[in-house]
């Protein structure tokens, strides 16, 4: 049975809360200055022949799977908050669903690649220009986003072929685990394929992230104490900002449920939201701020616009 005998689904995760246009202000403001955060670093590189390195292609393809991640879960908050639509159609919402899954995997392997990189870079600095080259990392990151699509393909179409009774999505937007609690079957029957995704991302990509981190400080504590210095240890603390910003919520929501605490849909909610839009908000800024040739780019581009007034 196709899932089109649905034309369109009601949202009503935001019913029981007060001050919905304060809400929806807020999430609309921080949904803007990720575009504007992540738009400024995917302008910076491309523009700048000098940043277009591996380090800066994966930073910048982070940038572009964070716009990806957030816009499919912000546009229907901010649509029920402040427009007060809570309808949208049964195809924009496992749009939206694919999107947002599909901004979820590629993000967790972009911080992947970039822990790979900045391992090499420290661990084998004389080889690193020819271990990773340009087109080697143009084509892990095609990879990923190939990967990306064909596990969260198989996910939008297993939610396709179901059935929904009752067009009502109890969360605050469209996701996978949203439109299947929305159909009428045993929700149990159809977690397996996304359980074994979050297993790779969480305990297959993680320890691998963490790992790469972990040898890249053993290497610099190996140095002898006059090489050593601050900013290879600041390299790593500003890589695992976006990692930890990124994994916290889903560890503690997998932490939370093996030892037993049943969340509250407020709750879920509210983790939800925090998961989608805290990620896309701190990492531009990270990066931004912590990478010296990407600030130096910026206020070239300053400088030059300046001159020309």
């Amino acid at each position: 049975i196709s899932g089109t005998n649905v034309v369109e689904f009601t949202i009503t995760g935001f019913d029981h809360l007060p001050y919905h246009k304060l809400m929806g202000t807020v999430i609309l403001l921080a949904y803007c200055l990720a575009l504007l955060g992540s738009t400024t670093n995917i302008c910076v590189i491309s523009t700048d022949r000098r940043l277009h390195r591996p380090m800066y292609l994966l930073i910048c393809n982070l940038a572009l799977v964070e716009i990806m991640f957030t816009t499919g879960a912000s546009t229907t908050m901010v649509s029920v908050l402040l427009a007060g639509d809570k309808t949208i159609s049964y195809n924009s919402c496992l749009s939206r669903v694919f999107i947002h899954h599909l901004g979820d995997v590629t993000q967790c392997l972009a911080l992947s690649l970039m822990a790979l990189d900045r391992t090499v870079a420290i661990s084998e600095p004389l080889r690193y220009a020819t271990i990773l080259t340009n087109q080697r990392v143009f084509l892990l990151i095609v990879v990923s986003w190939l990967l990306g699509i064909g596990c969260i393909g198989k996910l939008a179409y297993i939610a396709d072929q179901l059935p929904y009774c009752q067009p009502v999505i109890q969360y605050v937007f469209c996701d996978y685990a949203a439109i299947i609690r929305a159909a009428c079957v045993d929700p149990e029957l159809y977690w397996f394929v996304s359980d074994i995704i979050s297993l790779w991302l969480i305990a297959g990509q993680l320890p691998l992230i963490l790992l790469s981190y972990g040898k890249l400080v053993f290497t610099v504590l190996r140095l002898p104490s006059t090489e050593k210095g601050g900013r290879t240890f600041r390299t790593v603390i500003s890589h695992l900002i976006p990692v930890f910003s990124f994994y916290a919520p889903k560890l503690v929501s997998v932490m939370l449920t093996k030892v037993g605490v049943r969340l509250y849909l407020t709750e879920r909610n509210a983790m939800q939201i925090i998961s989608t839009l805290v990620p896309p908000l701190i990492n531009p800024s990270v990066y931004c701020l912590q990478n010296k040739e990407i600030r130096g780019a910026v206020f070239r581009d300053e400088e030059r616009e300046l001159r020309k007034q």
